[in-house]
């Protein structure tokens, strides 16, 4: 990092008053510092780091929505350089040591430190980052990498237009049409995957292709039109060696529009992939759709009637169909469905029992407690519990 560079804060608590704290007393300046964002939870802390990009994240660890642990877990692994200051009014020390097991750089009691503590803390922060080139100066593609993750999954709108400006740099140095290919690495050894990064990188330098990553299993490729017959080859070529190898495409590709598309549907298909461990061709087309369709709107209550006739099938020629292709009643799926997603929820955030029932469109939090109960033999508040209780033996 530049000596002179601003290194950037971000700070994530829900008491208002500690946040004004933190930015007005502390004298920022004096460590080469800058306040980008404040942030009431850890949501919207996630949202706000994918725009920033901070060097330096001071976090409450219990938060609403995604308490400090999950936000750090987030941004360690999205940017390991990152240096993190947690903060709590808690006198458990577990909180601590499962922050310090993520890689946070250190621990502050709220109700107890001393503001010489935190300046000594971001002083050693200062020296550290000054000294060591900084994960977060990334280059153009690491950039795009990261901005690729965010847009993808949602987590701030601003970032459509920074992705528009990418895109459109990219099909103009192509020269025409494009194709974007999505290439699944799951299961195949580390050999190929470099090699198939390699010709890939050959290939872009020739032609002014783009491959962007997308964490260890998956990568994105734009290439022109001309070039999508040589890319099926290398593909058919490296999946004689690993018959796990997968990869879509669509195309061809003439605009911003229809490639923003396009990248949207091949991540909607490839988390699809992820969870029911299907893809596409396993599953006729309109079975396909509907999942999609209840995967997209998980909130929703949708009667067997509504899909059929959202994907051009009769009741019951949808219902044998299914059936059949997925293994499930279309009524015992959504059940298990909803109940995926409310173990994600109980396990992943601090939303309410309310704000869970309404997310996963079963009413209000009395009736899911019951239907989780009866589901599961436990109720939601227990097995919350279980899950922190089993998180913290294994960290």
């Amino acid at each position: 990092m530049e000596q002179n560079k601003t290194i950037k804060v971000l700070i994530a608590d829900d008491e208002r008053i500690v946040r004004q704290g933190l930015r007005s007393t502390i004298p920022w300046d004096k460590y080469g510092m800058e306040v980008v964002a404040d942030e009431p939870n850890g949501r919207k802390a996630w949202e706000a780091f994918a725009v920033h990009r901070p060097e330096v994240v001071i976090t409450d660890i219990v938060m609403p929505e995604m308490d400090g642990i999950e936000l750090s877990r987030k941004i360690k692994s999205e940017a390991p350089g990152t240096k993190i200051l947690l903060l709590s009014c808690h006198r458990d020390f577990e909180y601590a040591q499962q922050g310090m097991k993520l890689g946070a750089s250190g621990y502050l009691l709220k109700t107890a430190f001393e503001d010489e503590e935190l300046e000594e803390m971001l002083e050693r922060f200062r020296s550290e980052l000054s000294a060591v080139p900084s994960v977060q100066e990334a280059d153009g593609e690491d950039r795009f990498g990261t901005l690729l993750h965010a847009w993808l999954n949602g987590l701030n709108d601003k970032l459509g237009e920074e992705m528009e400006r990418r895109v459109r740099e990219e099909l103009s140095g192509l020269g025409g049409p494009a194709y974007l290919y999505l290439i699944k690495f799951d299961g195949c050894d580390e050999s190929l995957r470099d090699r198939l990064r390699s010709e890939l990188a050959a290939d872009r330098r020739s032609v002014d292709g783009a491959i962007h990553e997308y964490g260890e299993q998956r990568c994105y490729y734009l290439t022109p039109e001309r070039r999508a017959d040589a890319v099926d080859g290398l593909l058919v070529e490296l999946k004689s060696r690993c018959a796990k190898l997968k990869w879509s495409r669509r195309g061809p590709l003439t605009g911003i529009d229809d490639t923003l598309e396009a990248w949207k549907a091949l991540h909607k298909e490839a988390e699809l992939e992820k969870i029911y461990g299907v893809s596409p061709g396993d599953w006729p087309e309109p079975i396909w759709r509907a999942v999609k369709l209840l995967h997209e709107h998980p909130a929703a209550d949708w009667s067997v009637s509504d899909v059929a006739g959202q994907v051009g099938l009769s009741r019951s020629h949808f219902s044998i169909l299914f059936k059949k292709a997925v293994g499930d009643s279309f009524v015992a799926f959504q059940y298990k469905r909803k109940l995926r997603l409310a173990f994600g929820l109980l396990k992943d955030t601090q939303l309410t029992l309310q704000e869970i029932a309404e997310r996963t469109g079963l009413g209000d939090s009395k009736y899911f407690s019951k239907w989780f109960k009866r589901c599961t033999g436990t109720t939601p508040s227990q097995y919350r519990m279980q899950q922190k209780e089993e998180s913290a033996r294994t960290e």
